[in-house]
């Protein structure tokens, strides 16, 4: 399937899928404990996803990118590396891969703190209409960081690339997408608004991925340049992946054992919301993470690209 259709088509799914279950608040109640499993599934999907599936895949892409980079030039053996590469072919793999790991941790770091910042002030001013603007303002980073990971899933090509992280992404934002409208409604904001907001939510992530897939498919328009920003772009997603599933839902899961009636997920850290009382999982639990954890290996192994 062509790729600009293939993101389309993601795209779609992508936003009617969040929208839909963020509505389900303004018409019925969920199980608080069926959203739990769900979110804690998505964060298994995060993390497999993350460690299984794009950090290899984007580690794969930049070594095609330099081998395709030395064997397009006639370097002498006396300029290569004990490594066998050339000195000449640029910034080599292992920095690039550590520098889109790292950036796309700590980009996600900075986005959570100045959300946590602004909220507290916000919420300091007694203004709830600001309070909600800041919790769906952070969403919408969180939810284009997602879309970057899917839009840069679809340049690789890969079937099973795409599938595993659309799966990841789409797990996790539907308990964000019920999460950011319950907070919302609990805010007092009336239901329209409430729309507007959730709209904005769902709409983040598809337009981001269109845009990074052919941004990426663009990219100085040679195979190589091509391989090279996908590979960065996997590996930025790898690494906001690991920073949401572990600094966000893992923890909160764990403490909203003890918690009732707070704001679920990523709301949390953009609410200025408090009280983690820090609880093992219990089996069920801990099966549906690991579950989610392995499924990824599973899948990669059972979906074959061409």
């Amino acid at each position: 399937m062509d790729g600009g259709l293939t993101i389309t088509l993601i795209s779609v799914a992508m936003f009617v899928g969040c929208f839909a279950f963020g509505f389900i608040p303004l018409l019925f109640r969920l199980s608080e404990r069926s959203l739990q499993f769900v979110s804690i599934l998505g964060a298994g999907l995060l993390c497999g996803t993350a460690l299984a599936i794009t950090i290899p895949e984007g580690v794969g892409l930049l070594e095609q990118s330099w081998r395709a980079s030395s064997s397009s030039s006639d370097v002498p053996s006396s300029l290569k590396n004990k490594n066998g590469t050339s000195t000449e072919n640029g910034t080599p793999p292992r920095f690039l891969i550590g520098w889109a790991l790292t950036f796309g941790f700590t980009f996600m770091f900075l986005v959570d703190q100045i959300g946590s910042y602004l909220s507290m002030r916000d919420r300091a001013s007694r203004l709830p209409n600001t309070v909600g603007i800041t919790a769906t303002l952070g969403l919408v980073i969180h939810a284009a960081a997602d879309g970057f990971a899917v839009g840069a899933a679809v340049a690789t090509g890969q079937v099973t690339v795409q599938v595993i992280v659309f799966l990841a992404v789409i797990l996790h934002k539907a308990p964000a997408a019920f999460g950011l409208v319950t907070f919302l409604m609990h805010a007092g904001l009336e239901k329209k608004y409430i729309q507007g907001h959730l709209l904005a939510f769902s709409a983040a992530a598809p337009i981001l991925a269109i845009t990074t897939y052919f941004i990426l498919h663009a990219s100085g328009g040679s195979s190589q340049n091509q391989l090279t920003a996908t590979g960065v772009g996997m590996l930025f997603s790898a690494g906001t992946f690991l920073y949401v599933a572990t600094v966000h839902v893992l923890p909160e899961i764990s403490s909203s054992r003890s918690r009732t009636g707070k704001p679920p997920s990523d709301l949390q850290w953009h609410t200025g919301a408090e009280g983690h009382h820090q609880q093992h999982l219990g089996l069920l639990e801990s099966l549906t993470l690991i579950l989610g954890v392995g499924l990824p290996m599973l899948l990669s192994l059972t979906l074959h690209d061409d």
